[in-house]
């Protein structure tokens, strides 16, 4: 992998820690030059300063041919404290460039001739014979290992000598080794703190870009997850781009749910269409058994049971042909409005079911009297709901189902211990021919949710371990008369 392509969490640290290398560096390099150019320059003003006070002390010794004071003055430099002495030596020579005292006697004998002292001095013999008459007179070649600062021994315009005062660069070098390590720890421990500084919120200001980053190349998989606002509560551009993705999360999860409520609206209207067909054909034979049935009821003298049957099944007819009209659009259903012995037929149709699959039913009603409520359509929600609670309980499992009747509106409550439903299927309960089990057709609950909403109420579900929970809200309305025409849009 190329180093560009590498994370910006570890690339921005990285090209921040090598520019703060590279400064220190920079500004390293420059205080040494800075350095090493003011102690050359200090050196060179001590050495001028020095040598212009000796040499006005010199003049008179030298006038007098005091050989031992003009030693003493020179010597003076060196004889408190030898290795703190400002330069190597202090020579002095007469008008012919002889030594006439040196603080190094040993090393410069009186009276030899300045070219014979050595290659460096052989150097600075000539230069000083082409430039007499120069004040001061600095040699400082590359090559060579001494600096040599040539002060002139004159007044009143009468020169007698000249005095040298000669350093050796090696005690610059080490004046300038210690100036320089005190440096570079400096410069370390600046590095020491700055870099940790820069790793720290390198990766501080880039975590939150690898956060949004991970995120939206998650969303292509349908992965929307949110940002916890507090890993980043800055308003710069980071806190913005935060901001922006929010607002994009907002509207993509809208957008997902419009699209699911297109789809949902495609699928049950084109479920709506063929509903409708199939109705229209249900119709007519239903209507020939109704008529068969009433003929029956007027015409025959059946006994009680059969009597009782009879109703039973004209009830239950007439349900089958209002359910069928309540899938059509704009449809029209006229029915009687809702009683006690309604829900009694509802328990009397489902309880052989429940005992067929050895679950248990339990019962509870409680209706003041008769409700404006379509009878026939709120028999069809409670029927199916309960048939699918007993299939979900199964053997031995347990089944509730509970009806009350507020001021405003009926209360249906179907209640089975059988297996949980899990949350995406939470989601889909009430779309069409979305079935959960190996024998449903997935219309039954579709049914009940568009009977209860044409009804102007609300069905909702809830599932854990223990318990999976029908709950059904209906609105009541004023009875007119003991026949309620309920106008049911689509």
């Amino acid at each position: 992998m190329r180093i560009f392509d590498l994370s910006l969490r570890f690339k921005l640290p990285l090209w921040g820690g090598a520019l703060i290398v590279a400064t220190a560096l920079a500004l390293s390099a420059s205080f040494a030059v800075q350095t090493w150019d003011n102690l050359k320059q200090d050196l060179l003003k001590n050495a001028e300063d020095v040598g212009l006070t000796m040499a006005r002390s010199l003049f008179p010794v030298m006038l007098h041919d005091e050989m031992w004071q003009a030693f003493e003055i020179v010597s003076l430099p060196f004889a408190a404290n030898p290795e703190s002495a400002f330069a190597e030596s202090l020579i002095v020579i007469d008008s012919t460039r002889k030594v006439y005292v040196s603080s190094r006697p040993e090393a410069h004998p009186v009276l030899s001739p300045l070219v014979t002292l050595g290659r460096e001095f052989n150097a600075l013999d000539r230069e000083l014979t082409l430039a007499p008459d120069a004040a001061i007179f600095v040699r400082d070649a590359d090559a060579a290992d001494r600096i040599f600062v040539a002060v002139p021994i004159a007044s009143d315009g009468v020169r007698l000598g000249t005095l040298i005062v000669a350093y050796n660069k090696s005690l610059l070098w080490q004046r300038f080794s210690r100036l320089s390590n005190s440096a570079v720890w400096i410069t370390l421990l600046v590095l020491g703190v700055l870099l940790p500084i820069n790793a720290y919120w390198g990766r501080r200001m880039m975590e939150p870009m690898r956060l949004v980053t991970e995120r939206i190349s998650h969303i292509g998989s349908g992965e929307l997850q949110a940002l916890d606002p507090s890993i980043y509560p800055y308003r710069d551009e980071i806190g913005l781009l935060f901001i922006a993705y929010e607002k994009m999360l907002s509207e993509l999860r809208e957008k997902g749910e419009f699209e699911k409520e297109m789809v949902k609206s495609e699928r049950m209207a084109a479920v709506g269409r063929l509903t409708a067909s199939i109705a229209h054909e249900i119709n007519n034979p239903l209507g020939g058994m109704l008529n068969a049935i009433s003929t029956l009821k007027r015409h025959g003298s059946p006994d009680p049971v059969t009597q009782k049957t009879i109703s039973l099944l004209q009830r239950g007819l007439a349900q089958i042909r209002e359910t069928v009209a309540a899938l059509l659009v704009e449809a029209k259903v006229k029915s009687r409005p809702l009683g006690a012995s309604d829900l009694e037929d509802v328990r009397i149709l489902v309880a052989p079911t429940a005992h067929k699959l050895g679950a248990e039913l339990l019962w509870s009603v409680a209706l003041p009297g008769a409700l404006a409520l379509p009878s026939t359509l709120v028999r069809q929600v409670l029927i199916n709901l309960s048939l699918n609670a007993i299939a979900a309980a199964g053997r031995g499992g347990q089944v509730s189902v509970r009806a009350l009747a507020g001021e405003n509106q009926l209360v249906l409550v179907v209640e089975n211990n059988g297996k949980s439903l899990l949350p995406e299927q939470l989601t889909r309960l009430f779309e069409p021919f979305t079935s959960f089990s190996e024998h449903g057709h997935g219309l039954g609950l579709w049914i009940c949710y568009r009977i209860v909403t044409q009804l102007g109420g609300s069905i909702r579900a809830e599932s854990n371990e223990e318990l999976t929970r029908f709950t059904v809200l209906i609105p009541l309305e004023a009875i007119n008369d003991a026949n309620t025409t309920q106008n049911l849009p689509d």
